[in-house]
């Protein structure tokens, strides 16, 4: 895929991230994975994500990515992969590469490991990773690894295949400053957890879409809200908000790295099974598990149990 076509993608709908599933005793499980990715691309979402954030890409080996990558490609039909990517410039290079062999359609570019640095060097590693690739990538500005506007603008410049901003770190100013300044040069992604309880905010700045955890384990309620969002019914996102989002976010909250953990604890209570989380991170409680399965029961009824049939 061109890397203006993947812009336009990312921009003209929802987008999710599957999560990455594991055998009982933490092995990759590319079979279940392949199911997972197949049944999530019959939705209409504009992208998925493999092995992103919530696919536990801090937990996966360089081999592993890759994997994912071609396994989703396997399956994904027309819909794109976009491929997490991250860690020192030399190894985010090492990896974007392979997961353009791969196939990948494009790269999400997570923060780089432990250390924060200044602006300049922030765009030596983006710009780096990006003429590295011929595929399209998109920036995660969250934790240690926060772009400003006209950093961006300088990376446009050098970077023409730069086609995205996500946003993980909350900062409504700065988001609104990126997309005034940078207009339609990038096209702009919610990011931080549990996105759709910040989307009418980030909506305002000039975020028009969003990657959604909940797609995993409820396709057809996450695109009832993205729909509403879209259309500016305010009145269906606040019922999803208090009957759905809300009650879910006290039991996420609960735990921390829960934000990850729920989303598989999800696909347990549906009956897609995708394996428990790698440490450091760690699965939902047995009682959690049935609070999850009531709060989803309530807000959805019992036909969202069982999506698996």
């Amino acid at each position: 895929m061109h890397y203006q076509d993947l812009k336009t993608a990312i921009g003209a709908g929802l987008l999710s991230f599957p999560v990455t599933p594991f055998t009982g005793d933490g092995r990759l499980d590319l079979d279940t994975y392949r199911t997972h990715v197949a049944w999530l691309a019959q939705y209409p979402a504009t992208a998925l994500f493999a092995a992103g954030g919530t696919g536990e890409f801090f937990s996966l080996t360089q081999g592993e990515v890759v994997e994912t990558v071609r396994a989703a490609k396997d399956v994904a039909g027309k819909t794109p992969i976009i491929a997490g990517c991250g860690y020192g410039t030399e190894m985010a290079v090492e990896l974007a590469q392979a997961c353009q062999k791969a196939g990948a359609d494009g790269l999400l570019l997570l923060p780089q490991y432990l250390i924060g640095a200044n602006q300049q060097g922030l765009y030596e590693r983006v710009k780096r990773v990006c003429q590295s690739v011929d595929i399209g990538v998109i920036v995660y500005n969250r934790d240690n690894s926060i772009l400003l506007a006209d950093t961006l603008a300088r990376l446009c410049d050098e970077c023409p295949n730069l086609v995205g901003f996500k946003d993980g770190h909350g900062d409504i100013e700065l988001v609104t400053r990126v997309c005034t300044v940078m207009g339609d040069r990038l096209s702009y992604i919610g990011g931080m957890p549990t996105a759709e309880v910040f989307a009418k905010a980030y909506m305002a700045a000039g975020v028009t879409t969003y990657s959604s955890a909940i797609f995993n384990f409820l396709p057809k309620q996450a695109l009832e809200f993205y729909d509403a969002l879209r259309a500016g019914d305010n009145a269906t996102m606040d019922r999803i908000l208090v009957e759905f989002f809300y009650p879910y976010l006290a039991i996420r909250d609960r735990g921390t790295g829960y934000a990850v953990s729920i989303v598989k604890a999800g696909m347990r209570v549906i009956g897609r099974d995708t394996g428990p989380v790698r440490s450091p991170l760690t699965d939902l409680s047995d009682e959690e598990h049935k609070m999850l399965a009531d709060v989803i029961r309530k807000a959805f009824g019992a036909a969202a149990l069982a999506a698996a049939a």
